[in-house]
């Protein structure tokens, strides 16, 4: 809930405005109640066709719209994400749905890529045995794609990071870092990268919630459990376990 009079919303990008008081995000509560009160003009109505199991994931999917909206993403561009979390397989879908013709995702966790096994245009890599720049720009003639989204914020991925994208290409950084990451400026300058970041999302909740409304677009089967309200507690146990397969632990009333 951003403060409307606040100069980072009039100038549309609520999303980082200083005064913003973000739901579960110490020291501001979450919304495990039966009732709660939320300002008009950021709130969506979810179309007859999406269940409230998919609109619990349209948080997370802003965050990959978000990104592939700033990515600029080009009918028939090539993408590539590094990282299958729940944040890496939305950015994929969006960048997909976004006009990528292919979007190549990597992770060390063949059980997270293997949830997006039988979807059309996206291809998982293993990084535990193959490189991610490799099997790409092996697919793409050497040339490699135009948009490279790292959505893990591990120190490591960033090593290859610079040199991934095909020649002016693209970098957009969704996941972030713990501690600061080399940056090398160098390669990124000589090969004509431009560098875009993600934190959260703005002005994309609506489109978001359209586009998985469509044929195009299956949320629902990253819905890994529903718990009862009453079996919160356990819900949490649950995310605690870090079960591999896990995307989306819902709770409902």
């Amino acid at each position: 809930m951003p403060d409307p009079t606040s100069r980072a919303v009039r100038e549309g990008n609520y999303n980082v405005d200083p005064g913003v008081q973000f739901w579960a995000t110490p020291p501001v509560h979450g919304c495990l109640v039966d009732e709660v009160i939320h300002p008009a003009a950021y709130t969506f109505k979810l179309p007859d066709n999406l269940s409230f199991a998919e609109g619990a994931l349209i948080e997370p999917f802003s965050v990959g719209m978000y990104a592939a909206t700033k990515a600029g993403i080009k009918p028939g561009d090539v993408a590539a994400v590094v990282g299958a979390g729940t944040i890496g397989i939305m950015t994929a879908i969006a960048a997909r749905a976004g006009g990528a013709s292919t979007v190549f995702i990597s992770d060390v966790l063949p059980q997270k890529l293997a949830l997006l096994d039988g979807l059309e245009g996206i291809v998982t890599v293993d990084a535990t045995k193959e490189d991610l720049g490799e099997r790409v720009r092996a697919e793409t003639g050497g040339w490699g794609p135009q948009v490279v989204f790292e959505a893990t914020g591990a120190a490591p991925a960033y090593k290859k990071l610079w040199e991934m994208p095909a020649p002016g290409g693209r970098i957009v950084l969704v996941g972030m870092p713990v501690d600061p990451v080399p940056f090398d400026i160098a390669t990124a300058q000589s090969r004509g990268i431009s560098l875009e970041t993600v934190f959260r999302y703005a002005n994309v909740y609506q489109k978001a919630i359209d586009l998985a409304a469509t044929d195009g677009v299956d949320l629902s089967r990253f819905v890994s459990e529903t718990f009862a309200f009453d079996d919160s507690v356990q819900a949490f146990e649950r995310f605690l376990e870090g079960r591999p397969t896990d995307v989306k632990i819902q709770i409902a009333l």
